[in-house]
């Protein structure tokens, strides 16, 4: 074998520790802007949201929902002298409320879109915002037109470590991106017996979007041109929707891949690598809860020690971005128009996962409200 040869993949030069950059990953509060909000939707996840707002001092004064005993419910344990509505176009005519935040199912969320921005009100959407490309792309359109702002509930992109790896990216600290690869495997047959287990495409549509949006956001010069996706039964599963699943996104000059196993009962993983033609990025640990990144140059490698999480940090984050970018007049970057690739690449995913071929990232415009797609 020739010196030159190096079939162990060794490193033949010690690598030198490096303190972390020091970069600024935590939610941001608005300079001054402290607008009253409105919540639309109090099911079980908007616990984490006023967990988050009320941390953060935000004021939320109406509280909406079908049922009458969630609001009372999520008034009583968070923000007592809120006002309780069932009929969200009352909320919205409350001329106190300048922000709402609607986390209604997706079948119902458009309209409740469209009312609030032609009440004159800031959006934050929970996601994914829309199950049609078209629709959309009009719900931005409308934000547009009536100088208001359409952020979607993206939290993900505030958990401490994705965002500190943005950071990095953004900062040139990796060079180009190269590649993303992102693994997790943890226990999602919780949903058996619940309505989530009737939705085709569980992993893919309703779970990854977090991490294919991740994914998306990683490649910032980049646009995703090309996706396959691949979803299976675990041989002794016994829900109805796969619970293992993947995907490949092809970007002009790189590639993510995600590996995802959520019928795995213990040592529950997730695993983010990411390459630049300059560094890489690292961050392992608990499923949403990592705690540390590591980044590796030519000139050594240093390992970030981050504080807060994805829940309730996450939920704070794409919030407080919103306030910031009503305040400073400029697009937040969990916005609705670009949260669009997010969409696009999802839809494009659960395409190839159906038909077992690539698939073109925009050509799949509508999804059903399962996740499955349709044709127009």
């Amino acid at each position: 074998m020739s010196p030159e040869t190096n079939y162990t993949l060794e490193s033949y030069q010690e690598v030198k520790q490096l303190e972390a950059p020091n970069l600024d990953y935590k939610p941001q509060l608005p300079k001054s802007y402290r607008p009253k909000i409105g919540l639309i939707g109090c099911g079980g996840i908007t616990i984490h949201h006023l967990n988050a707002y009320k941390a953060a001092g935000l004021k939320v004064v109406g509280l909406c929902d079908l049922n009458e005993s969630k609001t009372h419910e999520r008034r009583d344990s968070h923000y007592p002298n809120a006002i309780c509505y069932q009929d969200y176009n009352e909320l919205l005519a409350n001329p106190e409320i300048d922000v709402v935040d609607i986390a209604l199912h997706p079948a119902p969320r458009v309209a409740a879109i469209e009312a609030a921005l032609n009440a004159g009100k800031h959006v934050l959407s929970q996601k994914p915002f829309a199950l049609d490309l078209d629709i959309a792309e009009r719900l931005a359109k409308l934000a547009e037109s009536k100088n208001l702002k359409l952020a979607v509930n993206q939290n993900g992109r505030w958990a401490p470590y994705v965002r500190y790896m943005q950071r990095a990216i953004n900062a040139d600290l990796i060079g180009e991106t190269n590649t993303v690869n992102i693994y997790l495997n943890w226990d999602h047959t919780w949903i058996q017996g619940t309505p989530f287990e009737s939705i085709h495409h569980i992993i893919l549509y309703d779970f990854a979007v977090h991490w294919i949006d991740m994914a998306v956001n990683f490649f910032p010069t980049q646009s995703a041109e090309r996706a396959f996706g691949t979803a299976r039964k675990a041989k002794n599963q016994t829900l109805n929707s796969p619970l293992l699943g993947g995907a490949t996104i092809q970007f002009g000059n790189g590639v993510a891949n995600l590996a995802l196993d959520g019928q795995c009962s213990q040592g529950a993983l997730e695993r983010i690598v990411i390459t630049g033609d300059k560094g890489v990025l690292t961050a392992t640990g608990a499923v949403t809860k990592i705690s540390e990144v590591t980044l590796e140059t030519a000139e050594g490698i240093a390992t970030a020690q981050l504080e807060g999480a994805w829940f309730d940090d996450g939920f704070q984050g794409a919030m407080l971005e919103l306030l910031c970018s009503i305040e400073e007049d400029r697009e937040p970057f969990n916005s609705a128009q670009n949260n669009l690739a997010t969409l696009a690449s999802v839809y494009a995913i659960i395409a190839s996962a159906d038909s077992g071929k690539a698939v073109p990232v925009g050509e799949n415009r509508q999804l059903g409200e399962n996740g499955q797609p349709r044709s127009r």
